[in-house]
């Protein structure tokens, strides 16, 4: 694990921080979409990366993330909208920094939720048929955080047209369904999560401690959608 985990750190740094998400290969867009071009912030592991073990972890990624691509038309929705939680007085930093754009691993950059499952829910004003959710946790070092789910509604209270579009909850710890998907490990360039094109207002993204402490952190997400 110490071995794959070293190669992914030196991929992240490979690839840097501009203005790039995907391959260096360049794919051509399938007919009607364009490749996500995502602003990185800067990779910065800060420490002796751990030994990260988890029954659910995904195996390290060789090389460059691959291009990733979405329907023309499509903008981050979520940038500046309203930011509700769990918990509306986080014990560091402020709702809106959710969406504020700002995605760095420094401190200042990251807003902090006490132990036990936690969300952040993005009001995005009105409905858009969304294609990828990009979420950024803590990453300034190497750490998977526990029960990652994202879910879309029409309302506020999650009662109408409810979706799960993503969710590594294996064991169904935080009692919202078992998940297929996998844990992953936090690099500066976040976790793209393809949507189907589900129509929604409201997005909410839930997690459960993370391998370096119980604590939940949450620095940035983008909503690509469009009308």
């Amino acid at each position: 694990m110490r071995r794959n985990l070293a190669s992914l750190i030196v991929a992240a740094a490979v690839v840097g921080s501009p203005l790039f998400v995907g391959s260096a290969r360049g794919e051509d867009a399938p007919a009607g979409k364009v490749k996500l071009e995502l602003e990185l912030p800067k990779p910065m592991f800060v420490g002796t990366p751990q030994n990260l073990k988890s029954p659910n972890l995904e195996p390290a990624r060789k090389g460059a993330r691959p291009d990733f691509f979405i329907p023309e038309g499509c903008t981050n929705v979520a940038l500046k909208k309203e930011v509700t939680g769990s918990d509306d007085n986080p014990i560091v930093g402020d709702l809106e920094q959710i969406t504020d754009g700002d995605k760095e691993g420094t401190d200042g950059s990251y807003v902090e939720f006490a132990p036990g499952r936690q969300y952040v829910q993005i009001d995005l004003e009105e409905a858009y048929e969304i294609h990828a959710i990009v979420m950024w946790h803590f990453h300034s070092q190497a750490r998977v955080y526990r029960d990652v789910v994202i879910q879309t509604a029409a309302d506020p209270d999650f009662i109408m047209d409810v979706q799960t579009v993503y969710n590594n909850d294996h064991d169904n710890s935080s009692g919202l369904g078992v998940g297929k998907d996998k844990e992953y490990i936090e690099t500066f360039e976040g976790r793209i999560v393809p949507v189907d094109g589900v129509k929604a207002r409201y997005v909410r993204l839930y997690s459960n401690g993370n391998t370096s402490n119980e604590m939940n952190h949450y620095i940035e997400v983008e909503v690509y959608g469009k009308k």
